[in-house]
């Protein structure tokens, strides 16, 4: 039984102690109850304020103290929840475990692997806070793994968090740079950053970072060549949407190259200024990253880039409709912004003789234009469907240009898998409605979640897919609509019966832009 305000306001001595009492001897339950409790009150004062947070030039001293206490009870709720999901990661570890032995029928020697039923369950754990949270999968397997070394080898940071000394980004930060240590080195490390907090009370990100490297090479004084070479092996380049038609652009790579790079753009954008070019020292580096990626110097080897671009009719002839294209690997963009970059290829693409006036020598962007369906209320792309197991090559990208970023719940990353929703070996068929687009890790999803399925009307809701965790968290998905879906018309109550029911008006169709160097694609 969950602990009542009233008990404790009967109880002798210390309220607060005795309340930490009743939540240790009524376990998780009680605990859940606690928040739950501490939870509505929060959002009642936050929704129905009343005067409570009305400005007052008396009352400075008083939100300042409770801006303060929510830093406070934030940076607690952090070590709590980081407890609380290492213990859930455990829990399923065990029932795993249990599963096993009941399924080998107790045969040891048959018993799966005990680092893989480790891996299984903390990929299930994370599935788990990824629905609850609202976390992408990745990062709640990261942070599992970070709270995990936060609770079990670094108790200095972990009390620094809960007691608010250090925020949760402070904390996660040290514990995924000791990650290559072992316990006992990250726990030398962990002493070694305790006895610093005095001094690092003021300290932004990058003074934390320097701390936690001096903390490192005292625990591991001959390790550094080693854990180079490890961290180089996840180099990476990462392109993430910006807002009103940009993109931020970052790569993970050594040091020494990252120095240089800065070094050489600076050089660059100082020469231009120095000769007059009136763009600012950041834009005119950001122009000579991108010409020496896609410009047409001689030492760069010709490529060929096929980029989708879905774009309707509408913003093609009107682009001030308010229309925006999709752009495949990136999402919604501003029309009229690649209408821009479009026009001179789209203008010889349309002509006759298109492949003659291009030619070795003709513009560097090049568009084949394809017509493509939309689904008539949900917005989506809808197409045809295969015997195939695997999916061919046509349906497979239209499965990627309807979804376009993974399906998974809350994950945005890159379509790296297509996946039969029913899985093929139970009968689920090699078609677009049983296809969907996902990324590495949410293509494992037979093993972290207790079921994917179809779900609702596809006549009517389009393409939604179901995706229920092992403890039972549901959560749906849909692909993000090329057109805005429509909705059915209130018909006006003084309006005739005849004009309520003449023909509705014909839906546009968008088109897709990709490279013409694409060969045309055969129907699914």
């Amino acid at each position: 039984m969950a602990p009542s305000t009233q008990a404790l306001d009967q109880a002798p001595g210390d309220p607060h102690r005795a309340l930490v009492d009743a939540v240790h001897g009524g376990g998780a339950p009680a605990l859940a109850a606690v928040l739950g409790d501490q939870g509505f009150v929060l959002r009642e004062l936050a929704l129905r304020p009343q005067q409570l947070f009305t400005p007052d030039a008396r009352l400075g001293a008083e939100f300042t103290a409770v801006v303060g206490m929510l830093h406070e009870l934030r940076s607690a709720m952090d070590a709590v929840e980081a407890r609380a999901v290492v213990a859930l990661a455990g829990s399923l570890t065990l029932e795993k475990q249990a599963e096993g032995r009941a399924h080998t029928a107790q045969e040891a020697d048959q018993a799966p692997p005990a680092k893989q039923l480790l891996r299984e369950a903390s990929r299930e754990a994370a599935r788990e806070v990824s629905m609850l949270t609202g976390k992408s999968p990745a990062s709640a397997a990261h942070s599992l793994a970070s709270q995990r070394r936060l609770v079990a080898d670094m108790p200095e940071m972990f009390t620094a968090l809960a007691t608010a000394k250090v925020t949760s980004t402070v904390a996660h930060s040290s514990s995924r740079s000791l990650a290559p240590l072992s316990p006992t080195q990250r726990a030398h490390a962990d002493r070694l950053l305790g006895e610093q907090l005095p001094d690092l009370e003021g300290a932004g990100a990058e003074t934390w970072d320097d701390a936690t490297s001096r903390a490192i090479a005292a625990a591991d004084p001959y390790g550094q060549r080693r854990r180079h070479q490890h961290a180089r092996q996840e180099r990476r380049v990462t392109v993430r949407r910006a807002e009103h038609g940009m993109a931020t652009v970052s790569a993970r790579v050594p040091a020494l190259d990252g120095a240089k790079i800065r070094k050489r753009l600076s050089l660059e954008a100082e020469r231009l200024r120095a000769a007059g070019d009136r763009r600012g020292h950041q834009a005119i580096q950001a122009d000579s990253f991108v010409d020496t990626l896609l410009g047409q110097e001689d030492a760069m080897v010709a490529t060929t880039l096929d980029i989708g671009i879905m774009i309707t009719e509408r913003a093609l002839i009107h682009p001030s409709a308010g229309d925006l294209a999709h752009l495949e690997g990136y999402g919604t963009a501003p029309a009229e912004v690649l209408l821009e970059e479009l026009r001179g290829a789209l203008g010889t693409a349309l002509t006759d003789e298109a492949d003659e006036a291009m030619g070795p020598d003709g513009p560097a962007l090049r568009a084949v234009m394809r017509r493509l369906y939309t689904h008539p209320r949900a917005g989506e792309l809808v197409a045809v469907e295969s015997r195939a197991r695997a999916f061919p090559a046509a349906l497979a990208t239209f499965i990627r240009w309807r979804d376009q970023v993974c399906r998974g719940p809350f994950c945005d990353a890159a379509i790296r898998h297509t996946d039969h929703i029913r899985p093929h070996a139970t009968g689920g068929e090699t078609c677009l409605d049983n296809g969907q687009g996902l990324c590495v890790y949410c293509n494992d999803k037979e093993r972290q979640t207790g079921g994917v399925r179809r779900a609702g009307d596809t006549a009517t809701d389009g393409h939604v897919v179901e995706w229920i965790s092992r403890s039972g968290t549901r959560r749906t998905t849909r692909p993000r609509a090329l057109t805005a879906p429509s909705r059915p018309a209130r018909p006006s109550p003084t309006a005739p019966a005849a004009a309520r029911s003449s023909r509705p008006r014909r839906r546009r169709r968008p088109t897709s832009l990709p490279d013409a160097s694409a060969p045309p694609e055969s129907p699914g």
